[in-house]
């Protein structure tokens, strides 16, 4: 059964999720603050963690931005906030997905069953065949899902690392937005095209010796994004 951490300081809203979501085969936990949510979160035995940014004692993007630095897993921002800034800065700290309150219990069981398939797709390890794929310092095992940069692993979110696949795999092709969107983000119509170059400078700061002149992934201006051609061993 998959475990979910509800990281909301409003009881009744965090207990109406929690409820839906065992309605739906999952095992939840709640935090009513931000400092039990980061300590729960850190026990590292959550398939998914779901929070939402105005908490007392921590805020939801300090606790987003310690989890990643130990673990992968889906993040999903709750929250009342409806600016595009507040969307921006929490995928910017590795959060996976945002909804904006009030919400249907039902969209989100649905948004947490897309990402927790899709984590889990990328994780499996039943193909014993190591594939590598490798430009300059850049090395990325499909198998194994680790990505390493000059003999040093990056943590990349589940989306970042879809990304960074989809166009590693398809070299000197060049990819609009929407291109990209659909692949990765495919029928999740909560989502928005906007999200794409959000996610493409998260990648490019994690891989890029220097970000603004980018070795790996090439911006095209008023085309899309290209994948400088690698070598497959």
């Amino acid at each position: 059964m998959d475990h979910i951490l509800i990281i909301e300081d409003d009881i009744n809203i965090a207990e109406l999720e929690r409820d839906f979501l065992q309605l739906n085969g999952y095992k939840s936990d709640i935090a009513e603050d931000g400092e039990e949510g980061l300590k729960k979160a850190l026990t590292g035995i959550y398939d998914v963690i779901i929070v939402d940014l105005m908490l007392p004692k921590k805020n939801g993007n300090e606790i987003i931005k310690e989890v990643r630095k130990k673990f992968e897993i889906p993040i999903i921002i709750v929250s009342a906030r409806t600016e595009d800034i507040d969307k921006i800065r929490g995928l910017d700290f590795g959060a996976d997905d945002y909804l904006t309150k009030p919400f249907s219990p039902a969209e989100l069981a649905a948004r947490i069953k897309s990402h927790i398939n899709r984590y889990k797709r990328l994780k499996g390890t039943s193909n014993n065949t190591q594939e590598i794929i490798t430009r300059g310092g850049l090395e990325i095992s499909t198998s194994s899902h680790r990505v390493q940069v000059n003999g040093e692993e990056v943590q990349l979110t589940s989306k970042e690392y879809s990304i960074l696949v989809f166009l590693a795999e398809n070299p000197n092709i060049v990819f609009t937005k929407d291109q990209i969107f659909e692949k990765i983000w495919g029928g999740e119509a909560y989502s928005d095209t906007a999200t794409v170059p959000v996610h493409i400078q998260k990648i490019r700061k994690k891989i890029e010796k220097d970000p603004s002149n980018p070795e790996y992934i090439e911006t095209l201006w008023g085309t899309g994004y290209r994948f400088k051609a690698f070598t497959l061993r």
